[in-house]
Parts: structure tokens; C-alpha cells; sequence
């Protein structure tokens, strides 16, 4: 998941989390009925040519005092305002509403909580909505994480297969940051490797941290995985990554989330 942080981004965070817990459920409640968390979207582009192939859904409030919150505040926030399942439910849809008006060419990227994957009923659940809004399956993937793993791996996998035989795509968010367990390549459905920003940050300077990003590229070969760079910054990064055969990649180099009718002028 890219988390795009801003100047004072922390200070927003320590005066929301400071605020009375109740008050903060009430807020954050209400913004949800009105409308008030939204979507941006943070355009995905091709190795291959460059030409934009999809977009990554991304949570933001604008809050009355504390200006704008960014996904990770803002999911944080919900865990602790008691509305850690209505959050991701409320932007899920959100994102699927609008997908569904793209061209098929390209493809919506949706974080999933360990909540939402394990929760009885939601490959059920997200099959109808999207039945609903007529979004092909296929446009969508679907990212998961490590913290989501260290559940209930084998329900986890059964889960990941039976929104994988709809015709989602499955990725594993944030490779790189985590324990990098080599088993869940085994024994997960996957389709991609969405490597963290970390992965990314040296590769232009430095010999060893490229040779780590070409290694996990050929593994991603061998497994017939796309692998998806997050964070990409300068054009030297941009340049790396499409030289090892990265399938695609993201960050500010490319553009800041955009809003529905700026993705449009990209598409």
C-alpha cells in the first residue's frame, strides 16, 4: 500500500488521537454518511512503454480542523474509533462504484484489511458487488499483507483462491518490509509482488541494493509473478526498475492521487 505522507502529517495525527474517543466515533461516523472520506486514485504505469494500466484506491479526509488525513492516519484512526470493518467496507465500495465507469484497459487495485479476508462471508459479499456494478472481476486486484498472514494462513489461501477463481488478481503488498517469508510464495494464489518503497530507494545508487531487486525480480520470473514497484521518485529509479523487468510501477515520479476526473485525463 503506498502511504504518502505530507509535512505535519504527525501533528495531525497526535491532535486526532488526542481527541475524546466518543467524539472521534461520532466524526469519523458521520463523515462516512455524508460522503466526506473519499477516493484518490494513484495512477499505476507500465514498464513496457509507460502508458498508464491502472490505479491504486487510496482513503482521504478532508477533516473541518486537521486538514487533510492521509489512508494510514485515517485507518488508524477507525481501528481505534471502533469502525476498523465500516472503514475499508465504506471504501471498497466507493472504489468499485467508480471503477466501474473505466475503460476496460485498466485495472483498480484495492488494499484488503485481515478483517475483511477472514470475516465469514466476504468472498460472497464482494462477488455481489461486483456483480452489481458490473466491474469485471479481472480489472480488479486485490493487495494483501504480511499482518494478514500471520492469521490464519491456510484460511487465508482458501479465501485468496476463491476470489482468485473469479478472475481477481491477487498481490502481495509491501514485499520487502516484512518477515519476507518465502512459504507464503508457495502456498499462496498469487499473481504479483508489490514491492515495498524501501526496496526502491537505493537501486539508482547503490550496486548491492539493485542486485536485491534483481534477485527478487528473477524469483518473481521463476514464479510467474508480475512484480510492481511502489515509490518510484526520480527517473533514475524508473529507469532501474523497467530495465530489470518490472511489470509496472508507481509513485510521485508519475503523479500524486488524483481524483476521478484527473485519472480520467491520464487514461
Amino acid at each position: 500500500m503506498t502511504i504518502l505522507q505530507r509535512p505535519g502529517a504527525g501533528e495531525r495525527q497526535s491532535a486526532l488521537f488526542e481527541r475524546d474517543s466518543i467524539e472521534l466515533a461520532d466524526e469519523l461516523e458521520l463523515a462516512l454518511r455524508l460522503g466526506q472520506v473519499e477516493i484518490r486514485f494513484q495512477p499505476q504505469f507500465a514498464g513496457d512503454g509507460g502508458r498508464m494500466v491502472g490505479a491504486e484506491a487510496l482513503a482521504r479526509w478532508i477533516h473541518p480542523s486537521c486538514g487533510e488525513i492521509g489512508a494510514r492516519e485515517l485507518f488508524d484512526l477507525a481501528a481505534k474509533a471502533g469502525l476498523a470493518e465500516d472503514m475499508p467496507r465504506h471504501m471498497l465500495t466507493l472504489a468499485v462504484a467508480e471503477a466501474k465507469n473505466w475503460p476496460d484497459t485498466l485495472r483498480l487495485s484495492l488494499n484488503v484489511t485481515p478483517k475483511q479476508l477472514l470475516a465469514e462471508g466476504f468472498v460472497a459479499r464482494f462477488s455481489s458487488e461486483l456483480a452489481a456494478s458490473m466491474l469485471d472481476p479481472k480489472q480488479v486486484t486485490l493487495e494483501i499483507t504480511e499482518e494478514l498472514l500471520l492469521g490464519d494462513l491456510d484460511l487465508a489461501a482458501r479465501r485468496l483462491k476463491q476470489l482468485r477463481d473469479l478472475g481477481i488478481r491477487i498481490a502481495l503488498d509491501d514485499f520487502g518490509a516484512g518477515f519476507c517469508n518465502f512459504d507464503y510464495l508457495k502456498r499462496l494464489p498469487l499473481d504479483a509482488l508489490k514491492l515495498d518503497r524501501s526496496m526502491v530507494q537505493g537501486i539508482a545508487e547503490n550496486e548491492r541494493d539493485l542486485a536485491v531487486l534483481r534477485a527478487i525480480v528473477s524469483l518473481a520470473r521463476v514464479l510467474d509473478l508480475d512484480v510492481v514497484a511502489e515509490g518510484i521518485e526520480t527517473e533514475e529509479q524508473r529507469l532501474a526498475v523497467v530495465a530489470e523487468g518490472c511489470f509496472s510501477w508507481q509513485g510521485f515520479l508519475g503523479s500524486e492521487p488524483l481524483v476521478r476526473e484527473e485519472l480520467m485525463q491520464l487514461a
